[in-house]
């Protein structure tokens, strides 16, 4: 990962998180996996999320758990496929929920960039998998990685909108202020739970409300 390049805003604030110990075991984790293993995503994108959104440009945070783990899936950005990739059941229950919020149709590309580029962090907690093995890269750092960029977050920024679907990403946002920020959440978008509360939920407009109310320029969801 030393050859991989990071956003200014973002290595400067994580700078600390690169020089402890369980990060420089991951690096060399990650590295011997590339060599030998099918990784997604490509190495160049394994920060793509954070290269996308600069700190000082965050406006939305939306937290998932781990990268697509099939051939061509995963680009870096939590839900988000590329372009010309078939779109995975949680997010077509996103834009299933989006068209209900907001009236926006279904997407022809299940690409979220155009979300990152208007300050919509799209953050997994693990950056990265093997092939066909989900969660195989758990418990090998990058959750303490991706919660010290949570907590960094919540200490340099305020009036962010958090939206934390399932009781995981709900456990990672745990250390979030409730006073100065909007947090909502609710049951994740999978065909496991989104009929549980995920969809009826209104976040994409709650969120576009609050950011209205602070006097900031609402995100174009479609």
């Amino acid at each position: 990962m030393k050859d991989i390049r990071l956003e200014d805003s973002w290595k400067d604030l994580l700078k600390e998180e690169f020089e402890k110990e369980y990060f420089q075991n991951l690096r060399e984790f990650i590295r011997e996996e590339y060599k030998s293993k099918s990784i997604f995503p490509q190495a160049k994108f394994i920060f793509h999320a954070l290269d996308l959104c600069p700190v000082g440009k965050v406006k939305v945070v939306i937290l998932g758990q781990d990268p697509y783990h099939g051939p061509g899936q995963a680009h870096g950005l939590c839900f988000s496929v590329p372009k010309g990739i078939a779109f995975p059941p949680s997010l077509s229950n996103i834009f299933l929920e989006l068209h209900g919020d907001l009236g926006i149709p279904r997407p022809l590309s299940g690409d979220l960039s155009r979300w990152a580029n208007q300050g919509v962090l799209l953050l997994n907690s693990c950056l990265t998998v093997e092939a066909g093995k989900p969660a195989s890269h758990s418990n090998k750092g990058w959750e303490t990685f991706t919660q010290a960029i949570v907590e960094k977050l919540s200490l340099t920024r305020s009036q962010l909108v958090y939206l934390l679907w399932g009781s995981f990403a709900q456990k990672k946002g745990a250390v979030l202020s409730h006073q100065n920020n909007c947090i909502l959440t609710s049951p994740h978008p999978s065909p496991l739970s989104a009929y549980r509360g995920f969809l009826g939920n209104k976040h994409f407009s709650k969120a576009n409300s609050y950011l209205t109310s602070q006097g900031l320029t609402p995100i174009d969801w479609s």
